[in-house]
């Protein structure tokens, strides 16, 4: 890899927003047909230099040089132009077109004919480009009417739609399964063998060890170290990421199990989404369920919380059969729950953080005639801040300007506030950094040992196995597996989630 031509580098380069330099003499060297990972915390300064290269920033100081001749590229549509484009970790499709015109987006003219569009022709090279990479979906379907996972899919055939010379793909595994990540992998080994380079940013680093011939590292805008991917392990890349060893990542407290608060049995829905599941659930653990995207987990978690209607089962309350046909329902019986599409389904973007935070719970604080005690609210908000360590500049600020485990923290603070007995966290950490999910580990573990009961959904095994108690593996709408901490082996749990 070291032989192939050099394609981009980018030198020294630093850029100051008021009161902060969120890069500082950076650098990044990427090389032909190489596959390219780039590590750090959120904050690192990785989104920043890549809104550098792709024209919606200018660097203060430093050097861009693209294909051996020095360059600023002045928009995105400038970068695509010359051969760069991204997938972006939250997919900015539109959700109430298809598919093909959002891979054809802003060229339309491909198509279009005496100031016709031929949706026909359309369709056809977006089903050509579909074909291509493997991805088993329909030019015609809405995007509304996709998984996130499917939606992450559209984006990487948009992306190689421009036949670009560089991809940035940024969390592109995120919310895919175990079956589209190995379809991804072969995607990128096809366009890395085309000579086509790929720049990969995540947070999962046995991913990023996985697929990528070198990695380089990043902490508080300064570049760290690059190193070929083979000569690395996960602790080489945490200790460059955060300066902590791998057992600082799920750090586990000691939790007295106590008695049996939940139990579900033969539940199963009328999308048929869940098939005759059944639990028990103590205070004091946390149980897991592991599998794969599409296996069952979120829609049994959401039937449990009113969300989809259930077809048969019964779900047992300290030992009374409740029956919960709404959201509100569930959480009047004590159970919160932390959802796995945070943009979507998780924040409301154009609220403040105190105001994400509290909407749940303003009734406990709502005295006669309907009047909001705002002392209460601000004081419980501030305490809860700094129980999450939470970084904002302010309760009062947007909470779309929070980065994603910010956002993330404060809505776990959210269901925190309701005081739940049974807390359900779907995917607590996706696109998370390192140092982030190791806080939320630990307020996890907390909450547990001071008697929460929670169910956590994760398609990381590692975090699955790092930090419950009891694992149930879930296949095709079914439990088909149940471990012990003790006993959980990744394989075995693997072998279950496919089925083989």
């Amino acid at each position: 890899m070291d032989q192939n031509p050099v394609l981009l580098e980018m030198r020294d380069i630093t850029k100051r927003f008021p009161g902060v330099k969120a890069l500082d003499h950076a650098q990044l060297t990427i090389r032909k047909g190489e596959v390219h990972a780039i590590v750090g915390e959120n904050g690192a300064g990785k989104s920043t230099l890549m809104k550098l290269l792709l024209g919606l920033y200018a660097p203060d100081e430093g050097t861009i040089i693209w294909k051996g001749q020095t360059v600023r590229f002045r928009s995105p549509h400038d970068a695509i132009s010359n051969g760069i484009s991204m997938i972006h970790q939250e997919t900015s499709l539109m959700p109430t077109t298809s598919v093909s015109e959002n891979i054809w987006v802003g060229r339309e003219n491909k198509f279009t004919h005496f100031g016709i569009l031929n949706v026909r022709e359309r369709d056809r090279a977006a089903q050509e480009v579909l074909d291509s990479l493997g991805i088993a979906i329909s030019p015609k379907t809405l995007i509304k009417n996709q998984s996130v996972a499917q939606n992450q899919l559209v984006e990487v055939a948009r992306a190689v739609s421009y036949n670009s010379d560089l991809i940035i793909m940024d969390e592109p595994t995120s919310a895919l399964a175990e079956a589209d990540i190995q379809l991804l992998y072969k995607i990128i080994r096809d366009l890395t063998a085309k000579g086509v380079s790929i720049i990969f940013i995540s947070h999962k680093l046995e991913e990023v060890l996985t697929i990528s011939d070198r990695v380089t590292a990043m902490r508080d805008g300064r570049y760290i170290a690059t190193a070929e991917a083979k000569n690395c392990t996960q602790d080489d890349l945490i200790k460059w990421i955060v300066g902590r060893d791998m057992d600082a990542m799920f750090p586990k407290e000691e939790a007295e199990i106590g008695d049996v608060i939940l139990q579900v049995k033969n539940l199963s829905t009328l999308n048929k989404m869940v098939r005759d599941v059944s639990f028990q659930l103590r205070k004091g653990e946390i149980l897991g369920f592991a599998g794969l995207v599409g296996a069952g987990r979120t829609e049994t978690m959401r039937a449990l919380f009113g969300i989809d209607p259930l077809e048969t089962g019964e779900v047992i309350l300290d030992g009374r059969k409740i029956k919960i046909k709404s959201p509100k329902q569930a959480i009047h019986y004590g159970f919160s729950m932390v959802t796995e599409d945070r943009l979507r389904l998780g924040i409301f973007s154009k609220l403040q953080v105190k105001q994400n935070m509290s909407i749940v719970y303003l009734r406990d604080i709502t005295g006669p005639g309907g009047t909001v005690d705002r002392k209460e609210e601000e004081r419980n908000c501030l305490e809860m801040r700094d129980k999450l360590s939470i970084k904002v500049s302010s309760l009062k600020q947007p909470i779309s300007g929070l980065s994603g485990g910010n956002q993330q923290k404060a809505i776990i603070a959210r269901w925190l506030l309701a005081k739940p007995r049974i807390l359900i966290l779907d995917e607590p950490t996706r696109g998370i950094d390192v140092g982030a999910k190791a806080e939320i580990h630990h307020q996890i573990s907390l909450l547990a040992k001071q008697g929460m009961a929670i169910i956590m959904i994760s398609s990381e095994l590692q975090e699955v196995m790092g930090m419950s108690d009891r694992i149930m593996v879930m296949r095709e709408g079914r439990i088909v597996g149940e471990f012990l901490r003790d006993e959980a082996d990744s394989e075995q749990i693997m072998k279950k989630a496919f089925g083989s």
